[in-house]
Formats: structure tokens, sequence, C-alpha cells
């Protein structure tokens, strides 16, 4: 795993700072971020169905996540308002049941802008509140739902170019 050269987010003498992003060029900018939250098979069944009484789950959740990217730097401190271009959110059926004999959804969030600074905490925070939005809906059938695996799958633009998960720069 390549590690950064500085914290970039700390002042000489230690303290917490916004990064100044004044002089850096506005680029293309794009970050897709993934998870998953395990459910019981039957619970799966239901979101399939259409059979959750809060509504059309994934249309909720896909709703969520262009929120929550839109709202990044309200929950993490040292971002960036950025003008996303696009946000998309895209979910799959995970129907092989795990050790536990869970199923679930696995989501996956693109976010775009052209800008000085990158967008992955904004795909990060589309997929997380994706991920508990589908918790928030199916909570009452399901409360031992789990969310795993959020991560950073690539990132593109910027002076660092270009990065995915397992393949590196």
């Amino acid at each position: 795993m390549n590690e950064p050269n500085e914290l970039t987010h700390f002042s000489a003498e230690g303290r917490a700072r916004m990064v100044d992003v004044s002089e850096k060029a506005d680029t293309r900018r794009e970050a897709v971020a993934s998870g998953v939250i395990r459910m019981r098979p039957a619970t799966l069944e239901r979101i399939r169905a259409g059979a959750v009484a809060k509504g059309n789950v994934l249309a909720v959740a896909d709703v969520a996540a262009v929120m929550a990217a839109k709202r990044t730097p309200e929950t993490i401190p040292m971002c960036h308002a950025l003008a996303l271009s696009g946000v998309e959110t895209a979910f799959a059926e995970i129907t092989e049941p795990d050790g536990e004999g869970c199923v679930g959804i696995a989501a996956t969030v693109t976010a775009r802008c052209v800008g000085p600074t990158g967008v992955e905490m904004e795909a990060l925070c589309a997929v997380s509140a994706a991920l508990l939005t589908i918790y928030d809906m199916c909570k009452a059938i399901d409360r031992g739902m789990r969310i795993e695996a959020v991560q950073l799958d690539e990132k593109r633009g910027g002076k660092s170019g270009a990065w995915r998960r397992g393949g590196g720069q």
C-alpha cells in the first residue's frame, strides 16, 4: 500500500487544518466507493418484491447517496465543498449466503467533479448513506443486518493520477 509523504491536514504545529487548494488546477476527478449490507434471505426477498412498508428501498437509498455526496463537507470537517458534476449509484444482489447464512446487497457509488481536489470522501459518504438507508428502511424486519467492506475502489484525476484497489497507481 502506498503511503502519502505527509499528512496534509495538519499544520507544522500539529493543529488540524483545511488544506489550501487555491493554487491547484481544476481537473476532472472521479472516485468509486463500494460497500455491502448483509441480511437474512427473507429480507432481501421483501426488498426485491417491493414489500417493505417504508417504500422502494433501493430508490430511497439511491437518493440518500446523492444527498450525502452533496453534503459531505457538513459531515467530514476538513472536506472542501465541491461542485459535483455527477453521482451514480448501482446496487447488486448477493444471493450466495455467507458463513452466517446471510445474503446481501452491494452498493457502488461513482462521484465526479471538475475541481482542485478529489471526490473520494463524497463517494465514501454516499455509499455509507445508501447502506445506512437500506438498514433504516428494513430494520423493523431485520435488526441483525450488518454493513461491511465500505472502501474506496478507485480514483482518477489530480496530481496523483489514477489509483485502483489491488492495482496501485
